[in-house]
């Protein structure tokens, strides 16, 4: 899909953790179709300027959240379930605008649904990767107690990405000491370690997610995803967002 030369990225391979909450634009639930359209375009965008592999996680916020069922009476289980089938609904509603855009991509769901999906499989993954197509991962880890943030970091350490990517979807443009909208103190953080990040229980990722990371040293930028140009100025070198490592 790219004529031209392409730049060296900082990282050859990554891995991008979009929210659910992403997906609905300004709506508080459902998706939006133009701004799942912006989302894809970035990505696409970033596969013209650069030769980079690229694997994406979605959440399902914007439709069902676990902990929400939970919170109601709902077996957590079950209610994680939920969950991981409506990251299914999100990843195919990318996908879409992904090979609209003319980016070959393929959907892996870690919950069998041959119809739609295939199947998680690690070095299928790494094989469409090879072959310049977007993977987009759904289902979560598969398995219930776990966000899809753990997900995100899993996957980006089965296949070997040299960066996770968070992107955040409130206009928040990094990591902060306290939520910025609740704190007029709040000061970003440029770069912190993971150690911080756990020991001052600042909201990047989940614990489980950060130590996955930490162990193996995989490092983590949370950055504004809405924002024009963030992901390609991160690949190129430029700081943008928060670097956790």
């Amino acid at each position: 899909m790219t004529d031209g030369p392409q730049a060296t990225p900082r990282w050859n391979r990554i891995l991008l953790k979009l929210s659910g909450e992403a997906f609905s634009g300004e709506n508080p639930h459902g998706i939006d179709g133009d701004t799942v359209q912006s989302i894809a375009d970035g990505i696409v965008a970033v596969r013209e300027a650069f030769d980079v592999s690229i694997g994406i996680v979605v959440g399902a916020g914007n439709i069902w959240r676990g902990q929400q069922g939970a919170g109601e009476g709902m077996d957590r289980s079950q209610a994680d379930y939920m969950g991981m089938l409506a990251t299914v609904i999100n990843a195919l509603a990318l996908q879409d605008r992904l090979e609209r855009g003319g980016q070959p991509t393929r959907v892996m769901s870690a919950i069998h649904m041959a119809q739609v999906a295939e199947p998680y499989i690690r070095r299928r993954a790494i094989r469409h990767l090879e072959k310049d197509r977007v993977v987009v991962f759904a289902g979560g880890t598969g398995n219930p107690f776990f966000t899809t943030d753990t997900a995100a970091a899993l996957r980006a350490v089965e296949i070997e990405a040299g960066v996770l990517l968070k992107g955040t979807h409130s206009g928040i443009d990094g990591l902060y000491t306290a939520d910025p909208k609740l704190d007029p103190t709040a000061t970003k953080l440029d770069d912190v370690s993971y150690i911080d990040v756990l020991q001052k229980g600042l909201k990047a990722m989940d614990s489980t997610a950060i130590t996955l990371c930490m162990d193996n040293e995989l490092p983590i930028v949370l950055f504004d995803l809405m924002g024009e140009g963030n992901v390609q100025a991160i690949l190129g070198g430029d700081t943008v967002g928060t670097l956790v490592h």
